[in-house]
C-alpha cells in the first residue's frame, strides 16, 4: 500500500529531492504539491496524519529559496513537538490542544534545514506504546501490510515515509520510538546520543533525559545529511562532532553480536536469522565479529518499567495545569491508566530506580571498551498484527506482551548512547525486520560509516520494488 508514482517526488530520497530543487528540475511547490496529492490518495487507508497544514505548506513552498540542506523537501513533524500555529495533542483524547504559540527547539533545528512541514504525524497516547493504536479510533497501519502494526511511537512518521508520502519525517525516541517503527516499516532510524540535538520543553524537564529526537528516512545519506544540518544549526560542544558523513568508513571494526536481550525473553527465529546474516556480512567485509553477552542488568527491566510508569503518573497528575484545563484523566487509555496505577503502588522505589538507571551509562560504556559496535535485534520478535499491543487489551497482558517485544532498545535511552535500525531482514510474509547497531556515546559517525558500507553491500528493499 504505497503512493510512489511518476510525479515530482518519484522514488527519490530527501537528498535527491533537494538536489532536484537546487538544479531547478522541479520546484519546491511541485514537490510539496506532489506530497499533498500522495497524502490525499492514502486518506483513510494508513491513518498516519494527526493534523494537515496543506494550504500553509503550499504557501511556504512558493517562497522557498534553495539554500538549506533540504530546502523545499516536504515533511511531517510528530504530534508531540510544538510548531507555531498547530496544536500539539500527544496522541491523546484526554484534552484538545490549542495552536502552539512558538516552536520547540528541535522544530527550529529541523525547519532551519529548509524542509516544508505539511502537518503533524500520529503517535500513540503520549508515546507510551510500541504500536500506534488507540482505545477509540482507527490505528496507524503498516504500508507493507495494513493488517500489521507500523510500530511506535513515531508510527505515523514511519508509515508516511515508507508509503512514499514524504521522503523524510521527524521522529523521537524515549525507549525505541524511532528504531521500532523503522524496523516495522523498513526504514533507517537513528536515535542520537543524549544531548546531541535540541529537544522539547517537556523532554528537558524529565528527571532522567531518555528522549532523543531524529528522523525516519529511506536512505543512510538522508539520515547523515539531517545530522550534519542539525550540527550546523547548533553543535553540542560536549560531544565529538559528527561532520558531513558521505561514504563508508575504511576502518575495520570490532563488532559484538548480541542475540538475546536482558529481559530474559528469547528472540524469535526470523529475527535471529536477520542478525546472524548481518553478522556474516560484516565478517565478509573484513570486520572482527564475535558473539557477546550483555553485562548483568538484573533489575533493568523492572526499573525502566517503573520509570515508564512514573512518566504516566506525571502526565496524568499534572495534565490539567500543563496541557490544558480541559484535561480529563478518565479519558486516558488503558495503558496510561495502568502505568499510573502500577507506579502509584511502587513510588517509594523511585530514588533507587533513578540511581540504577543513571548507572546504566557506565555499564553501557564498558561494553564499548571491547567493541566499536554492537549488532543485535531491534525487537525480540517480528512485527505483530494490529490488536496484539492494543491499549484495549487488559493492562497486565499488554505489559507482558510489551516486555516480550521491546527487549533491546531502552538501554540506549537510559545510557544515552546512539543506536540505529537498518532494514536488513524480511519475514516469510514479506514484512521488514530491522537490525540494531549501537555504539559508544558520541559515536554517530562510526554508525553512519558502517551503515553506508552495509547499504552498499546489501541495498535496502523499497516497498515500490517489483515483487
Amino acid at each position: 500500500m504505497h503512493v510512489f508514482v511518476d510525479d515530482a517526488l518519484g522514488t527519490r530520497d530527501a537528498t535527491a529531492v533537494a538536489d532536484a530543487i537546487r538544479r531547478r528540475d522541479i520546484s519546491a511547490a511541485e514537490a510539496v504539491a506532489a506530497a499533498i496529492a500522495r497524502a490525499e490518495r492514502l486518506a483513510g487507508r494508513i491513518e498516519a496524519i494527526a493534523y494537515e497544514d496543506f494550504d500553509s505548506a503550499l504557501a511556504r513552498a512558493a517562497a522557498v529559496t534553495p539554500n538549506g540542506g533540504f530546502s523545499g523537501v516536504p515533511t511531517f513533524i510528530k504530534d508531540n513537538v510544538d510548531v507555531r500555529g498547530l496544536p500539539t495533542n500527544h496522541g491523546t483524547r484526554a484534552f484538545i490542544g490549542l495552536p502552539a504559540t512558538g516552536y520547540d527547539g528541535i522544530a527550529r533545528q529541523y525547519l532551519a534545514q529548509g524542509v516544508v512541514n505539511l502537518g503533524k504525524s500520529k503517535l500513540p497516547e503520549f508515546g507510551f506504546n510500541a504500536t500506534t493504536e488507540y482505545a477509540d479510533g482507527e490505528p496507524t497501519r503498516n504500508p507493507w501490510n495494513p493488517a500489521y502494526s507500523a510500530g511506535a511511537s513515531s508510527g505515523g512518521a514511519a508509515a508516511l515515509v515508507a508509503a512514499g508520502v514524504v521522503p523524510i519525517a521527524h521522529a523521537n525516541d524515549g525507549g525505541g520510538s524511532i528504531r521500532i517503527p523503522a524496523a516495522a516499516c523498513g526504514l533507517v532510524g537513528l536515535k542520537p546520543t543524549r544531548g546531541r540535538l535540541l529537544g522539547t520543553r517537556s523532554s528537558r524537564s524529565l528527571p532522567l533525559k531518555v528522549v532523543a529526537d531524529g528522523v525516519l528516512t529511506r536512505s543512510v545519506r538522508d539520515t547523515a545529511a539531517f545530522l550534519a544540518g542539525a550540527e550546523r544549526f547548533r553543535r553540542n560542544p560536549r560531544l565529538p562532532p559528527i561532520g558531513d558523513v558521505s561514504r563508508a568508513g575504511t576502518r575495520r571494526l570490532r563488532v559484538g553480536v548480541l542475540l538475546d536481550s536482558a529481559t530474559g525473553h528469547p528472540t524469535d527465529d526470523e529475527t535471529r536469522a536477520a542478525v546472524r546474516q548481518t553478522a556474516s556480512l560484516l565478517s565478509d567485509l573484513g570486520h572482527d565479529v564475535t558473539e557477546m553477552d550483555l553485562p548483568p542488568l538484573p533489575r533493568f527491566t523492572d526499573d525502566f518499567t517503573l520509570y515508564w510508569g512514573m512518566l504516566a503518573f506525571m502526565v496524568s497528575s499534572t495534565g490539567r495545569w500543563v496541557l490544558g484545563r480541559d484535561f480529563e484523566r478518565a479519558r486516558l487509555d488503558n495503558l496510561s491508566l495502568g502505568l499510573r496505577r502500577m507506579y502509584g503502588s511502587r513510588a517509594a522505589r523511585t530514588p533507587g530506580v533513578l540511581y540504577r538507571l543513571r548507572q546504566s551509562t557506565a555499564q553501557y560504556q564498558q561494553v564499548f571498551r571491547q567493541h566499536h559496535v554492537v549488532v543485535s535485534p531491534v525487537l525480540s520478535h517480528t512485527t505483530p498484527e494490529l490488536g496484539h499491543l492494543s491499549p484495549r487489551q487488559p493492562f497486565e497482558q499488554l505489559m507482558d506482551r510489551l516486555h516480550r517485544y521491546v527487549g533491546f532498545t531502552p538501554l540506549n535511552n537510559t545510557a544515552g548512547g546512539p543506536a540505529m535500525s537498518l532494514p536488513l531482514g524480511v519475514t516469510a510474509d514479506g514484512l521488514p525486520i530491522g537490525v540494531h547497531l549501537s555504539a559508544a556515546l558520541g559515536a554517530e559517525r562510526t554508525l553512519l560509516e558502517l551503515a553506508y558500507e552495509i547499504e552498499q553491500a546489501r541495498p535496502f528493499r523499497s516497498i515500490a520494488d517489483p515483487i
